[in-house]
C-alpha cells in the first residue's frame, strides 16, 4: 500500500453571494478566533471573499460588539493595516451538565475562557424540576453579564431514546423521554439550545482545553455515573445517526456476569464505572476518592484492577476500529485513580502498536472533573462561529499557531422526544 500523504492545512472558504452571508460571518469569526488578530486584506486573501464583503462583515460585527478595533499594526514599511480581534466581552455561552447527582454550570466568553463555574447537588433530576431551574439560572447569569448570549448547551448521560436502555438504572436520567427539552428551553430562554450526551461534550471540552488540543482524531473514555465514549474524527465529534455513537457502557465484556439494569449481563458499566466503584466501596463510597487512593484503600485498589482488566480489551477494540491518535481517560474520577487505571492496563496488539507514536496509546485528560460542563458551554459557542459549509485546502491558509487547533461542535440540537 502507498503511504498516506500528510493532511494539508484545512481552512473555511467564504461564499460571495449574499445568500451565504451567515456562512461568511462564521468564516471571519473563526479565522479571528484561530489567529488572534488580522487586517481586512489578510482576511479577504485567506477566505477568498472580496475586500468589500469582508469590510461589510467587519462593520456588522463591530456594531454587534463582537469585534474590537486594535488600531494599526506598527511594523514594516508603508501604511500599516488596521487590526481586528474578537471581543471577549462581546458574547457568552452557558453550559449545564446534568448528572445523576449534581448540576454543573459553566459560562464561557467569546475567547473560550471560563468566566464562571459552579456545581450544586440535585435531589430531583427530572425535567419538571430542572427545566425551570435552568431557565432561572440563565436569567440570573444574563443579569450579571452585559454580553450577548450566543446559546445554551445542556449535556446529560445517554443513550437517548433507546428502548430497553434509555432512562433505566442508576446511571441514567429517567423522566426525559417524550419531553421536547430543546423546544421548551429555547422558547423560555430566547436563545439557541443544544442537547448532547456527556461523553461527546467531554471530548469537545478536552479538545478545547486539555490533552486533545491539536489532535484531529482521538477517543475519550468518560467516567460519569456510567461510562461512555466520546469520539473526535477529523476534528469533529462523531455522533452517529441518532446521537448515540459511543455508548460503550452496555457492551458485554463478561458474558454471564453481573446483571445490568438494561437487561443484559456482564456490561462494561457494571465493572468500570463510577457507580460500580461506589458499589464496591460501600459505606466508603461517599469519601474522597483521591485520598482513598493515596491511602491504598483495598476495595478501591481491587476495583482499579478489575476495571482495568475489562477496559483493556475495549481500548484495543477502539484502536482497531477507529485508529485514534490516542485514547484519553477522563471525567468524574480524580486524577490519581485514572493514573492507577492506566498503569494497570495490559493492552493487546492493535494497529496502535507503532514505533513512531507521538503519544502513548492511553493518556489522562487534563481538564479536571467538570469537563462535560465545559464541553456543554462550547457547543453553542462553535455552533455560532464555526463555518458549516465548504472547506478547502491550499497555500492561501496561513498556519495556525501551535496548539491552537480547536474542535468545533456543529451538530443540530438533539430533540429528546418519544419515538412513534
Amino acid at each position: 500500500m502507498s503511504a498516506v500523504a500528510p493532511d494539508r492545512q484545512k481552512f473555511a472558504l467564504g461564499k460571495n453571494p449574499g445568500r451565504s452571508r451567515a456562512h461568511n460571518r462564521r468564516v471571519v469569526l473563526d479565522l479571528l478566533r484561530s489567529h488572534g488578530q488580522l487586517g481586512r486584506k489578510q482576511i479577504a486573501d485567506m477566505t477568498q471573499l472580496t475586500t468589500q464583503a469582508v469590510a461589510n462583515i467587519i462593520d456588522e460585527l463591530l456594531a454587534e460588539n463582537l469585534l474590537v478595533d486594535l488600531g494599526r499594526l506598527r511594523s514594516g514599511r508603508g501604511q500599516p493595516p488596521v487590526q481586528f480581534a474578537l471581543n471577549p466581552d462581546g458574547a457568552i455561552t452557558i453550559g449545564f451538565e446534568i448528572s445523576v447527582s449534581h448540576l454543573v454550570t459553566t459560562v464561557l466568553d467569546l475567547h473560550g475562557q471560563i468566566r464562571e463555574q459552579g456545581s450544586v447537588a440535585l435531589a430531583d433530576t427530572g425535567p419538571t424540576t430542572l427545566i425551570p431551574r435552568i431557565v432561572t439560572e440563565v436569567a440570573a447569569i444574563r443579569s450579571r453579564f452585559a454580553a450577548a448570549l450566543l446559546g445554551v448547551g445542556v449535556v446529560m448521560p445517554g443513550p437517548f431514546e433507546i428502548e430497553g436502555l434509555s432512562g433505566v438504572g442508576p446511571t441514567t436520567l429517567p423522566g426525559w423521554a417524550g419531553t421536547d427539552a430543546v423546544g421548551v428551553l429555547s422558547a423560555q430562554i430566547g436563545a439557541p439550545v443544544v442537547i448532547e450526551n456527556d461523553a461527546n461534550a467531554a471530548a469537545v471540552g478536552e479538545a478545547l482545553f486539555g490533552a486533545g488540543q491539536g489532535l484531529s482524531d482521538f477517543c475519550m473514555i468518560y467516567f460519569g455515573g456510567g461510562i461512555g465514549l466520546g469520539m473526535i474524527h477529523d476534528s469533529k465529534p462523531l455522533r452517529g445517526a441518532f446521537g448515540n455513537a459511543g455508548e460503550i457502557g452496555h457492551i458485554v465484556v463478561a458474558p454471564g456476569g453481573r446483571a445490568c439494569a438494561c437487561g443484559q449481563t456482564g456490561c462494561l458499566e457494571r465493572y468500570a464505572s463510577l457507580q460500580a466503584l461506589h458499589e464496591r466501596l460501600g459505606v466508603d463510597g461517599a469519601g474522597d476518592l483521591a485520598a482513598l487512593m493515596t491511602s491504598g484503600h483495598p476495595a478501591l485498589l481491587a476495583w482499579v484492577d478489575e476495571a482495568a482488566a475489562h477496559l483493556a480489551p475495549v481500548v484495543t477494540l477502539l484502536e482497531n476500529i477507529l485508529d485514534p491518535e490516542t485514547v484519553i481517560l477522563g471525567g468524574e474520577l480524580p486524577g490519581p485513580v485514572i493514573d492507577a487505571l492506566i498503569a494497570r492496563l495490559t493492552l493487546g496488539t492493535s494497529v496502535a502498536n507503532r514505533r513512531n507514536r507521538a503519544l502513548p496509546r492511553v493518556i489522562r485528560g487534563r481538564t479536571g472533573q467538570m469537563i462535560a460542563a465545559l464541553g456543554a458551554a462550547a457547543l453553542p459557542f462553535f455552533n455560532s462561529i464555526i463555518p458549516r459549509l465548504d472547506t478547502g485546502h491550499g497555500p492561501a491558509a496561513a498556519p495556525r499557531p501551535s496548539g491552537a487547533r480547536i474542535v468545533p461542535a456543529r451538530s443540530p440540537a438533539v430533540r429528546i422526544a418519544a419515538h412513534d
